[in-house]
């Protein structure tokens, strides 16, 4: 190494030093901020970052709740993608849901956000209560049971019998030709959660004069209003949404449990999560069902990167 490299390398290490005695000697000015911080930094370390961190661990050992954990090193993936016919069944499932739900899902709560935020205050306060109520309805699924009941007192398979649709009831919950398509049609109406809210509260928040700003610059349509002034002034919400339009999509597990029984027909209803849930509080393989947790979190965060790409590119 020359004497330029060195001279090179030690004006680095400085720099490196001053950074960090520049950062902690903030730290020690704004010590009474990070006190504020404490209480969430810790509920979010302990309920998030330390199971997150254990599921991890475990995902690499054999544990039965009632021994130790025994450390296996990859079994549990070999015999998850090697092994588990069912483990497949469930991941083409869960795609299939997430592929079709979470766009569609995602563009739905973005278009009636659009609409409804043209409608007058009042109207608009009724509006979001009504697509916003089946997302917290605990009743959905015992109305969607009575709808898509197997037997003519079931109001689907009693409508379509009125009419000479059919011969016979349809068993629409226990046949695997029909479940698929009654739990994305359930999943879609139920889509309307925490990302339309966001999208609503985007559109409130965006400044007027943008629009009057884009108008002279030449924005000539309602398209393009969208496109160059409403998008990108919704980043934020734009993501969130995604974000919770991901989870949804890929944490299914209530609607199918509900709806098709546990475990559904031939698996037809299996997905990811519900799979998890067998191994974990039915079989209590810990070990297994952390490893299956561990896949669906690496998943979902490879997903949540690429949107975030996509969404860089709106307004560009």
């Amino acid at each position: 190494m020359n004497n330029s490299q060195l001279s090179f390398s030690r004006r680095y290490l400085n720099m490196k030093k001053n950074a960090l005695h520049y950062n902690w000697e903030k730290a020690k000015r704004m010590k009474v901020c990070y006190l504020f911080l404490a209480p969430y930094a810790i509920l979010f370390f302990t309920f998030f970052i330390l199971p997150i961190c254990t599921s991890i661990f475990y995902g690499f050992t054999y544990y039965n709740i009632l021994e130790k954990p025994r450390f296996i090193g990859l079994q549990n993936y070999i015999n998850l993608i090697l092994q588990d016919e069912v483990f497949l069944t469930s991941v083409k499932n869960t795609f299939v849901i997430a592929v079709v739900t979470g766009p569609i899902g995602y563009i739905l709560s973005f278009m009636f956000a659009w609409f409804i935020n043209e409608l007058p205050k009042w109207l608009r306060a009724v509006a979001v209560v009504i697509f916003y109520a089946p997302s917290i309805s605990g009743n959905a699924y015992s109305i969607f049971s009575i709808i898509f009941r197997g037997d003519a007192y079931g109001y689907l398979n009693s409508l379509l019998l009125n009419f000479g649709l059919i011969d016979a009831p349809i068993l629409w919950l226990t046949n695997p030709q029909y479940i698929m398509g009654v739990l994305i049609f359930v999943i879609l109406w139920m889509s309307m959660g925490t990302g339309f809210l966001s999208f609503v509260a985007g559109f409130q928040g965006i400044d007027k004069s943008m629009y009057e700003a884009g108008y002279v610059d030449g924005v000539r349509n309602r398209w393009q209003e969208l496109y160059y002034i409403t998008l990108p002034s919704m980043k934020p919400m734009l993501l969130f949404g995604a974000v919770m339009s991901i989870t949804s999509a890929f944490n299914v597990c209530d609607v199918p449990r509900a709806l098709a029984g546990y475990p559904s027909t031939d698996y037809a209803a299996r997905t990811v999560v519900t799979h998890l849930f067998d191994y974990g509080f039915s079989r209590f393989e810990m070990g297994y069902a952390s490893a299956i947790a561990t896949l669906l979190f690496l998943v979902m965060i490879l997903c949540k990167k690429v949107i975030s790409a996509a969404l860089e590119k709106v307004g560009t």
